[in-house]
């Protein structure tokens, strides 16, 4: 099957070749597990690497903080826009969210000039502040979604969690059922040191791997790691090692 990948070489293993095309993915996690550099990461190695521009649709941070952020992995976001291969788009849910509803908006017009395949919406928590009533706020993120499906792109989301450490504490699961792929982000507290988790929760169509992974940002982006062996408990954020005897008769198999 084709898949868009996200060039994350132990995140594609995870999603057995990378993401499908056209679809919504919904990264998860607390502030600076990385969220905004995976979706930085998918939009730089597309164009790099497979020639896909690339859109980022942002509703908080100017241009300039994500050429500032880029450049630090060495990824230069700048000369790309100068290039036509990429596009940094500042404006509000609303704005967008009606632009997608009309035939001929911006960001249909950009996305057809460009040819973009990829995109970066930074960050879907603001749409919370469109509605009070869940049943309407999903459906507004729905028709947004479909906005970008309709474009051709395939879409990688960000959200932001309540939660530091652990499982948050009011959690709204109607929108991980809007989108086909939902990757979530976690500290985990280990031998009174903080780790950085990923587990691909759900994957709409498309098999992959339910472990949890560790994983690091270095100098040249996200970096996924082995999985966690030994411990349970680790999406709660305190985990516990798992009696010896299990992990000989289970894990270590």
């Amino acid at each position: 099957m084709e898949r868009v990948k996200t060039g994350i070489a132990g995140l594609d293993q995870m999603l057995h070749g990378g993401l499908l095309p056209q679809t919504a993915t919904l990264v998860e996690g607390a502030p600076g597990t990385g969220k905004t550099t995976l979706g930085m990461q998918f939009i730089y190695n597309g164009i790099v690497k497979w020639n896909e521009p690339g859109i980022i649709l942002t509703f908080e941070q100017f241009p300039s903080q994500y050429y500032r952020d880029a450049a630090s992995f060495g990824w230069d976001f700048r000369r790309l826009e100068e290039e036509g291969k990429l596009r940094i788009i500042m404006t509000s849910p609303e704005v967008s969210r009606l632009d997608l509803e009309q035939v001929g908006g911006q960001i249909e017009r950009w996305a057809r000039e460009m040819g973009a395949k990829r995109i970066l919406v930074d960050s879907l928590s603001h749409f919370e502040r469109l509605s009070g009533d869940p049943v309407e706020l999903r459906q507004m993120v729905y028709g947004f979604i479909n906005g970008l499906k309709r474009e051709g792109l395939t879409a990688v989301l960000t959200r932001e969690s309540p939660a530091l450490l652990g499982e948050a504490e009011s959690y709204d699961e109607g929108l991980a059922f809007l989108v086909d792929t939902y990757i979530l982000l976690r500290y985990v507290e280990m031998d009174s040191a903080i780790h950085k988790a990923l587990l691909v929760l759900k994957m709409r169509g498309s098999d992959h791997d339910k472990d949890i992974r560790q994983f690091t940002i270095t100098s040249r982006g996200i970096e996924v790691k082995s999985r966690f062996e030994g411990r349970e408990g680790i999406m709660s954020g305190s985990p516990r090692r798992m009696a010896a005897s299990f992990v000989e008769a289970f894990v270590r198999r």
